[in-house]
């Protein structure tokens, strides 16, 4: 499936290199757009550009680690000496690390706040100007956020992680106060339970075997679902904003 709509749209999609990143890269490229991949994971990107180019598309890769602002700054220059203004920014990236509040892991809770919520400021405040200046030249704009339903479901063990997800809900809300006024969409996307490299990152060997068990017992979404609804969010016409998506496997409550 492609979306002809997003045809010549510059677009960058952080936290490309795997996952629902990756995913949505290729259905914006298969669509006829230029695509930005942004990762710290620079040999998957290069193989994800050689992919997308062998298949007609066009995409560039721009290593990058969004908890550190010099790096998004120099990703953004490359973006702009590449492609000029872009007019579609996706915010994947994200870290999910849960373990129980009394275990004190400060180095986890740093690592999402600065990734889920502060990583992603940091890339609105790269791309918000060129957002806002392709509005006004009468051209579509989107910002899309993907949160989490974590970030209005309650699951223990998970506190840091849902209020990163929270926050991340709650700036999108905010931000269509104050960009929707200037003709740029601000959507927000809410996965369930999802088949991506989210898990692996737990180092809890209880919670990892409870969510495997998850997994067991519902047939997740796959990344490549999470991409559609993307690429149909940002394919509305202009007058349209889906401001929040919630989607969940037919399984999940």
């Amino acid at each position: 499936m492609s979306y002809p709509a997003l045809a010549d749209r510059t677009a960058v999609v952080t936290g490309a290199a795997s996952g629902m990143g990756a995913a949505t890269a290729r259905l914006f490229a298969a669509s006829g757009a230029r695509v930005v991949l942004l990762s710290r994971r620079t040999d998957r990107l290069e193989v994800l550009v050689a992919e997308l180019a062998a298949a007609g598309g066009r995409a560039l890769a721009v290593p990058a680690d969004i908890t550190d602002q010099g790096s998004v700054d120099a990703a953004a220059e490359a973006v702009h000496d590449a492609y000029g203004r872009v007019d579609l920014v996706v915010n994947n990236a994200g870290v999910m690390l849960p373990n129980p509040l009394a275990d004190g892991r400060l180095d986890e809770w740093t690592r999402m706040i600065d990734t889920n919520l502060t990583g992603a400021l940091r890339v609105i405040r790269a791309f918000a100007p060129d957002l806002t200046a392709a509005a006004a030249d009468g051209r579509t704009a989107d910002l899309v956020n993907v949160s989490s339903i974590a970030s209005h479901v309650l699951f223990p063990d998970y506190a840091v992680y849902g209020a990163t997800k929270a926050a991340l809900t709650q700036l999108s809300a905010a931000l269509r106060t104050e960009l929707g006024p200037r003709d740029v969409r601000v959507s927000t996307v809410e996965p369930g339970l999802t088949d991506t490299e989210l898990a692996e990152h737990i180092d809890n060997p209880a919670l990892r075997e409870q969510l495997g068990g998850m997994f067991t017992a519902i047939p997740a979404l796959t990344a490549e679902d999470i991409a559609d609804l993307v690429a149909y969010t940002v394919s509305r016409p202009r007058r349209v904003n889906l401001r929040q998506s919630i989607v969940l496997p037919t399984r999940q409550a």
